[in-house]
């Protein structure tokens, strides 16, 4: 009689509390909410959260926030984003990029002065209709969901700006004719219709054959550390990899309260005081240099926007103390 062995119990991760954001160099394959939850293991955060999702087969800068940071991930979400794209001219997928069925070829004649012609076209404020393969959603269903149950709807094109948009020919491995571009664009620009796009606009069709986010709300990809470096440090490396919150506040007028008055903006009130008018203002303790959050400025009354918690304050504070305790010595 075969005896079964019964399997050794899962290790429960002691979670703690972490603040910060940190860079990560997503690496092809995975979804960006697979890459946050390893991430979010391997500090061992209660609290996680990204930045805006990037598809598999896309890398390159993922920002991701823990604890007090997910207050701020949406100033990351509204960011202007920087791209290194490659669309194969001559091939129309199902789904815009590499990972879809062909559904069209076409020959390609395209010339240096059509790729110019076509870039010019594409700069500056342009109109987008969302792929049905996106995350956006219709009746609380993904669209991705609806396009693989075969249907298709109707989506309301979108106002963008792309601010700058370099392209050249190419050749793919196997000899096909492509084109690499350099995009820098505004929130809600998929790559992948603009691909698309450019490809109906040479007279050929094309599909995103490769993507790479290379920037994103000031935060650019040589700030990044690749996951699998991650996996390779002891924990308190791992943190020292942590941004602090501020840095996702770099756009924000910065504002310093005394004592009396950090403490009751804490509670919600507002102060007033003799500030320029401002819509992003982040907001310090003048004692202890900590930030307890950010708001906006009208008529010299400095308003509450997105707060920090006392609790929170502490934590980093203590966060500080064991970064600094576990710092590399320099003799």
């Amino acid at each position: 009689m075969k005896i079964l062995e019964s399997a050794p119990p899962r290790v429960r991760v002691a979670r703690r509390p972490v603040h910060g954001v940190l860079l990560l160099d997503k690496p092809l394959g995975w979804s960006s909410n697979d890459v946050l939850q390893k991430v979010k293991w391997l500090l061992r955060a209660e609290k996680a959260g990204h930045t805006g999702t990037l598809d598999p087969l896309a890398s390159g800068v993922l920002p991701l926030c823990f604890g007090a940071a997910t207050k701020f991930s949406q100033l990351q979400l509204d960011a202007d984003k920087r791209y290194h794209a490659r669309l194969e001219l001559g091939i129309k997928t199902s789904t815009g990029d590499a990972e879809g069925e062909v559904i069209q070829t076409r020959p390609v004649v395209v010339s240096v002065a059509d790729v110019a012609r076509v870039a010019q076209q594409f700069t500056g404020a342009i109109s987008q209709v969302p792929p049905m393969h996106s995350a956006l959603k219709q009746d609380g269903r993904a669209l991705y969901h609806l396009a693989r149950a075969g249907l298709t709807v109707e989506r309301s094109p979108r106002d963008l700006t792309i601010y700058q948009l370099n392209m050249a020919l190419a050749r793919t491995e196997q000899a096909q004719a492509a084109i690499d571009m350099e995009v820098t664009c505004s929130k809600g620009t998929y790559i992948r219709t603009l691909a698309e796009d450019i490809g109906e606009a040479l007279g050929c069709g094309a599909h995103l054959s490769a993507l790479r986010r290379t920037g994103t709300g000031g935060f650019d990809v040589a700030q990044c550390v690749t996951l699998a470096a991650l996996e390779q440090m002891p924990e308190p490396a791992r943190l020292r990899c942590l941004l602090p919150l501020d840095s996702l506040l770099q756009q924000h007028q910065r504002v310093t309260l005394d004592a009396e008055n950090a403490r009751r903006f804490l509670s919600g009130l507002s102060r007033r005081g003799a500030w320029p008018d401002a819509e992003q203002v982040a907001v310090y303790a003048q004692e202890t240099g900590a930030l307890l959050g950010t708001a906006r400025m009208n008529a010299g009354e400095l308003i509450p926007v997105r707060l920090l918690s006392l609790i929170e304050i502490e934590q980093m504070n203590s966060e500080l103390l064991e970064k600094a305790n576990h710092a590399p010595s320099t003799n």
